[in-house]
């Protein structure tokens, strides 16, 4: 994608920085391996218990000792305490006077070795997402879910937690990394008594597809989804416009959209993205939110909230060192979510778009704002070390769901607000909708490919458990085949995920509106719950079905002739 048309200047790097990896063998070389007899033993791992050790850290350099004592493991004034039954293991931690950054929590268990595995992302995934074998340094952020060949089982923390976790497993056991820290400090606790995450299993049945698995694990993680009233599509101009929009060009989208969906009981949105706070191409955005009503299609818009100006007060700002080593990305500055007065500017932003009239909030950045790094890059460390937020007493986890909280309330309920760059795990039961998946293009259909099929594929057991997935847009352009784009289109409307289009007006609609209207109908109907069959195999599924029937039995060709571009960013 040109530098000059993209507002997210990071995606020439993602290629080098994801974590992704190809899966080695096959799902049938892999049943093969792991015996499926009604006798064998099963893989479930036996984690809701005491762990068998637990460290806690000042710094991931600085363990504290400490000891077991019954239900707890202590020292130092630090208390980690365990409360397990049969469902669930809540974990709670006090720590009046150290500062904590990490909690490690280990389960000493054999794991069979043939086990394949399967995590999830901190926020976006960037086409990394695969089954893969036991990779020991792996990190796997809020849950991981086995496959054995006959089960599938899932290990996760309830969505809502007060600290940013993930997992690691290897042949000798189980761990859960419990990141505390606040900006990247330890977490100035006090007397307070943090329940750090809520830990979940659940033992698979034999035989049950691992999709099938998966969605009942997230409807155990996530027990109150906030979802939307009617099934979400329509437009969104960004992978046409790249910020250089217009409202004429807005007005027209909304005509497209409201011919594309003539006669359907579910109304499409026209979603206004970056670039609008133009006054001379947008002159009256309250004029323009009541024109979109009135052709039947409703109103949305994206905003940046902790975007600040230049000229802001500093003791309003987060500080710089939040970027670590990428000085350069310090030339934008952002409002601390943790100062009073910061919040409410932050605020000021959602309910100003609300009172223009818009119906839909796409709020964006947020992560990326607040730590200084994009999913790709945080690994085990979601932020750098050295810097710490205004407000010292919470965890990065909290200050993310209370904001998400904050921003709810600052819209109010009727108002749709969908997630991008945001934590899926901490925006789910606040957000109707999430964007699950990096950046899709209008300029490079590679970009589709690598981002959209994966993240639709394997966070789709997300969609309608946690929220309403949005794999992003179907970018119609000239630069990308229709061929491809119509495939992407109509995966998306059968999958029962957001749909929405980016239509470049030098793209003829009178050619497209067959197809387009159809998967408008498709998507308005609330899809055919069409998935991935051949998700243990590849990274961006071909064959996809609705469960237990064979007459939507279909198989999308992804790549080119030439295959993949090794080369594309």
């Amino acid at each position: 994608m040109p530098e000059g048309v993209t507002r997210r200047s990071f995606l020439g790097h993602v290629v080098a920085v994801t974590a992704a990896g190809s899966v080695a063998d096959s799902a049938q070389s892999q049943s093969t391996n792991v015996s499926k007899s009604a006798g064998r033993a099963s893989t479930l791992l036996d984690i809701l218990r005491v762990p068998d050790r637990v460290s806690a850290f000042t710094g991931i350099d600085h363990p504290v000792t400490l000891a077991r004592s019954a239900n707890a493991w202590q020292g130092n004034g630090v208390q980690v305490e365990f409360a397990p039954d049969a469902k669930q293991m809540p974990i709670t931690i006090t720590s009046p006077s150290l500062a904590l950054t990490h909690m490690h929590l280990r389960w000493s268990v054999d794991v069979d070795s043939r086990l394949r595995c399967l995590g999830d992302h901190w926020e976006r995934s960037y086409g990394d997402l695969a089954w893969r074998g036991i990779i020991p340094e792996r990190v796997m952020p809020w849950y991981f879910i086995s496959w054995d060949g006959a089960a599938c089982h899932a290990y996760g923390v309830k969505t809502g937690a007060r600290a940013l976790c993930f997992w690691q497993l290897d042949q000798e056991g189980v761990s859960l990394w419990l990141n505390v820290c606040n900006g990247g400090e330890g977490v100035q606790l006090g007397n307070r008594r943090l329940q750090a995450a809520i830990v979940v299993t659940r033992n698979g049945q034999s035989e049950e597809p691992p999709l099938s698995s998966m969605r009942a694990f997230c409807r155990a993680m996530c027990e109150k989804p906030r979802l939307p009233s009617s099934p979400l599509y329509g437009s969104n101009d960004w992978y046409y416009a790249y910020g250089q929009n217009s409202a004429a060009q807005i007005l027209r989208d909304a005509d497209r959209v409201a011919e594309f969906s003539a006669g359907l009981v579910a109304r499409p949105y026209t979603v206004i993205d970056d670039g609008w706070r133009d006054p001379a191409r947008f002159p009256d955005m309250r004029a323009l939110a009541s024109e979109i009503k009135h052709r039947d299609v409703r109103p949305g818009v994206w905003i940046r909230p902790l975007i600040a100006p230049t000229s802001a007060p500093k003791d309003l700002l987060l500080p710089d060192l939040r970027f670590g080593t990428q000085k350069e990305r310090a030339r934008e500055v952002a409002y601390d979510p943790t100062h009073p007065d910061a919040l409410q500017l932050i605020l000021a932003k959602a309910t100003e778009v609300v009172d223009f009239g818009f119906e839909l909030v796409k709020h964006d950045y947020t992560t990326f704002d607040l730590l200084g790094r994009w999913g790709s890059e945080m690994g085990p460390n979601p932020t750098s070390g050295g810097w710490s937020l205004h407000d010292r007493s919470r965890t990065n986890a909290e200050v993310i769901r209370e904001l998400y909280e904050a921003i709810r309330k600052a819209v109010g309920e009727r108002t749709l607000l969908l997630g991008c760059n945001t934590v899926g795990h901490l925006a789910a039961g606040v957000f109707e909708a999430q964007r699950t998946g990096d950046d899709t293009s209008g300029e490079h259909w590679e970009r589709t490919r690598k981002m959209g099929i994966n993240t639709l594929a394997f966070r789709l057991p997300q969609n309608g458990t946690f929220f309403s997935q949005d794999p992003d847009c179907v970018g119609i352009t000239p630069a990308v085949p229709w061929e491809h784009n119509r495939q992407w289109l109509d995966v998306i409307a059968r999958s029962g995920a957001a749909l929405f289009i980016s239509l470049d007006p030098r793209v003829p609609a009178a050619d497209l509106k067959e197809r387009i209207s159809e998967g408008f109908r498709v998507a308005a109907s609330g899809g055919s719950n069409v998935c991935a069959t051949d998700w243990l195999d590849t990274t961006t599924p071909e064959h996809w079905s609705r469960p237990g029937t064979s007459g939507e039995d279909r198989r999308y060709r992804w790549c080119s002739l030439d295959g993949a571009d090794p080369f594309a960013t």
